[in-house]
């Protein structure tokens, strides 16, 4: 049976008088705030997508930003399977053939990671002081410009340097379009926004892929330099875009700027053809999330995030990502050189790797269905299973001799399934993830130092994994699948132990369960009505402080 409980947390008069100074009609904004909660909770997605198609729009052109680097980020470890890179930027080996060596293979990937990760404690301070469009058309000017330094590079070292350039607005293309979606849309959208950054990456793989296969042939110094000149397409198109785009109404809220974020919100919906929908209560609802976050954490800055419960929130984000550094998706990252180390052609390997990344977006498009359904949390249980599983394959068949060639066109095979199963799972979900988890106040800095820690996790990867597969170092091949497979079951039971899900939820309501400290696994059996935020006063009717009532919070299974 049912059992209810009810909350008060009362905070200090200093506090009191902060919240006053933001939201001095509180009592008005919460009744308009409950009910605007309502209403996104009852929304369905068929309605979100008639209230929001601007929004969705927006979002989908500055997630177009990812399709440029997920376009990019493939030709760093794929050009590394291309003879004539290899031949102008690698070592010769015994047999006259030439390689980079496995030290400058995770140099060049570590190159980039390491400047993504400046670009993105860059972003968390700069997105939050200027907006998203502006710090986003600024990121994009920069990666203009330091295309240029990898396209004329003359040796490796100034290959890197670009790389390293390169990767500063990469940084804050990864986190900026995830939490401006989360921001511009509602409750059933916000799943399908969030992970379709994933879908982003997915496509400019692919594209990365098809251009890979067309030079990979040449010769001359093109089959690398023509690659690398295709980013220059991005960047121009995505800046005049992006000017005309609205800035996040969330974000203005947080800068006091209510009336130009009411104006933002009317941009972002159809509000004229729909009489039901309020953009007042809207706005209000952000007022009180905001006021209420102000109560219950201290401040906005990077420290902050690791106080309180705000501690939990950011390593459920943070892990989150980086199990995906660690869950074996770096040898989809690597697929090209994979499958040729794994015995295949060099024209085979690249067809096999433009099926991996059409399998991908298949996955995407999969996800969306599954995750209304079945929730962030089970979703991204089950896709740890499955990729145990499936690298425990493709390692048992990497035991097997070379000579084998049902073996190598299995391990193939099995790397198509996995990437599949990650795009269907991992993959997208943990976009969802990270972008609801944070609170508002603190989503910017929080995504920051999850995508850091993934980075992290992907630097420790990408000095493993070449010398896994490279074969002038420790040559393990397919068998690196066994390696993955024991980290993807370290990251599985983490998800299941500390993982909620977030199916559903306002951000409102998800402050007060990370308040409340409910447990993961009881995220989605808790049951959180309606709150309001209401004066508290002396007998002398003289205001002390302020009071926010938690009311009608039921636990089906035990109260905590």
């Amino acid at each position: 049976m049912s059992r209810r409980a009810s909350t008060v947390v009362a905070v200090d008069s200093e506090q009191a008088r902060r919240l006053s100074l933001v939201v001095p009609d509180l009592e008005q904004v919460a009744h308009s705030a409950d009910r605007a909660t309502k209403s996104e909770q009852n929304m369905t997605l068929g309605q979100g997508i008639r209230l929001y198609p601007k929004a969705i729009a927006w979002s989908v052109l500055l997630s177009g930003a990812i399709i440029m680097e997920g376009f990019d980020k493939v030709l760093i470890a794929n050009l590394m399977a291309v003879p004539a890179f290899k031949q102008k930027f690698g070592q010769p080996l015994a047999n006259g053939s030439y390689e980079v060596t496995a030290a400058w293979q995770s140099g060049l990937t570590n190159g980039a990671y390491v400047g993504e990760m400046l670009g993105l404690l860059l972003n968390g301070l700069l997105a939050d002081h200027f907006g998203y469009k502006k710090t986003m058309i600024g990121a994009l000017f920069l990666a203009n410009l330091f295309i240029f330094v990898v396209f004329f590079a003359q040796n490796i070292v100034m290959l890197l340097c670009g790389l390293v350039l390169c990767g500063i607005p990469w940084g804050v293309f990864q986190t900026l379009t995830c939490t401006y979606a989360a921001e511009v849309v509602p409750v059933p959208l916000r799943p399908i926004l969030t992970t379709y950054v994933n879908l982003c990456w997915v496509i400019g793989q692919f594209l990365a892929s098809g251009v890979l296969k067309g030079v990979a042939e040449r010769p001359d110094q093109w089959a690398y330099r023509i690659p690398y000149a295709l980013q220059w397409l991005w960047p121009v198109p995505l800046m005049i875009g992006i000017s005309f785009a609205p800035e996040s109404p969330w974000w203005l809220v947080r800068k006091e700027q209510d009336e130009e974020a009411k104006r933002m919100l009317l941009r972002l919906t159809s509000a004229e053809k729909h009489v039901d929908f309020n953009a007042d209560e809207t706005i209000a609802m952000m007022r009180h999330t905001n006021a209420m976050e102000m109560v219950l954490s201290s401040g906005t800055s990077y420290l902050d995030c690791f106080k309180g419960t705000d501690l939990r929130r950011t390593e459920i984000a943070a892990m989150t990502w980086f199990t995906q550094a660690f869950c074996g998706a770096s040898l989809i990252g690597f697929s090209t050189y994979f499958f040729q180390q794994a015995g295949l052609s060099d024209s085979n390997a690249f067809s096999m790797s433009l099926g991996q990344y059409a399998i991908g977006g298949v996955g995407v498009f999969i996800a969306w269905t599954l995750i209304p359904r079945v929730g962030r949390r089970t979703l991204y249980v089950c896709g740890d299973v499955v990729m145990v599983l499936l690298l425990c394959i493709i390692g048992g068949l990497g035991v097997l001799p070379e000579s084998n060639t049902g073996a190598q066109w299995g391990i193939g095979a099995m790397l198509l399934l996995f990437a599949a199963a990650y795009n269907c799972t991992v993959g997208p979900v943990c976009y969802a993830i990270v972008a609801e988890i944070p609170s508002t106040r603190l989503r910017q800095k929080t995504v920051v130092l999850a995508r850091s820690f993934y980075n992290l996790g992907s630097i420790m990867s990408n000095v493993i994994t070449p010398r896994m597969l490279n074969p002038g170092a420790w040559n393990w091949g397919a068998k690196s699948g066994f390696f993955y497979a024991g980290t993807c079951f370290c990251c599985l039971l983490w998800a299941f132990f500390r993982l909620p899900e977030a199916k559903g939820r306002t951000y409102g309501e998800l402050d007060i369960l990370f308040e409340k400290r409910v447990s993961a696994r009881k995220f989605a059996s808790t049951i959180v009505n309606s709150f309001h935020v209401s004066d508290t006063e002396s007998d002398n009717s003289e205001k002390k402080g302020v009071s926010i009532h938690f009311e009608q919070v039921h636990w089906r299974d035990a109260v905590v």
